[in-house]
């Protein structure tokens, strides 16, 4: 065959475009497994890291202090026939509030029982995600992360940052008149408000948005768990040998 003519040029072209395809197939197949693990990995990283544990063991700090992993729904714990940590956050907030199935991860450290809320919602340019961790009273924060896709660098990218991420210890999800974190323009105060990133007020608005759509299918789990811990300590009666009575008579 001529190879100056266009049929070899033709031929070979297409040759290469089902060679490279078959061979970028081959390797898509083979790396997918890697690629399934590092997601879990860092998922696991991310929850950990909103109850303050970090550490190179991932898989075994995981199965140290997460004791238990709910589905919720509708605010109480339900059967699942997808396991909590498979749940797809991505397809959940797209139902209702009543239909949607959530993770709630709840975690033992030093003795500590710590709840881990899983957060997705909307930025300027994609979606963003994170972890809020929260005390044994189910509403003050202990711990948040966050994370984006494809937010500005320097601008709304900056909510997966300490500087933002730090403001959250100690804030309340729940009071008397608002549900959730609201974040402000500099001049944030109290126990539901922080400062939102300079620059990034659609990102961090976006932030705001995402936890109180996200709250809503586990607020009636949330508020039992603060009524218990909130609830008097009911002490008992001593017990009196009826024997030492009756020797005393």
């Amino acid at each position: 065959m001529d190879i100056n003519s266009n049929k070899y040029t033709y031929i070979f072209a297409v040759v290469m475009v089902v060679l490279v395809a078959a061979l970028l197939s081959i390797a898509a197949t083979s790396l997918k497994p890697f690629q399934d693990k590092n997601v879990e990995l860092e998922k696991k990283s991310d929850i950990l890291r909103s109850v303050g544990i970090e550490g190179e063991n991932v898989e075994e700090l995981f199965t140290q202090y997460i004791e238990e992993q709910l589905v919720i729904q509708n605010g109480a714990a339900v059967e699942s026939e997808v396991s909590a940590f498979d749940i797809d956050m991505a397809s959940a907030v797209a139902l209702s509030a009543a239909e949607r199935q959530v993770p709630l991860y709840k975690a033992d450290v030093e003795g500590n029982t710590y709840y881990v809320l899983p957060l997705r919602g909307k930025g300027l340019w994609g979606p963003i995600w994170g972890y809020v961790a929260l005390e044994g009273d189910g509403n003050t924060i202990l711990g948040a992360t966050f994370g984006h896709k494809t937010e500005t660098p320097g601008l709304g990218a900056e909510i997966a940052t300490a500087i933002f991420q730090d403001q959250f210890p100690g804030k309340k999800l729940f009071t008397a008149t608002y549900e959730g974190i609201e974040v402000r323009k500099g001049d944030a105060s109290g126990d539901q408000q922080v400062d939102g990133i300079s620059g990034g007020t659609i990102t961090s608005v976006g932030v705001q948005d995402m936890i109180a759509d996200c709250l809503k299918p586990y607020k009636s789990y949330l508020m039992s768990i603060a009524a218990a811990a909130a609830a008097p300590a009911v002490e008992l009666a001593p017990v009196v040998d009826s024997t030492l009575i009756t020797a005393a008579l």
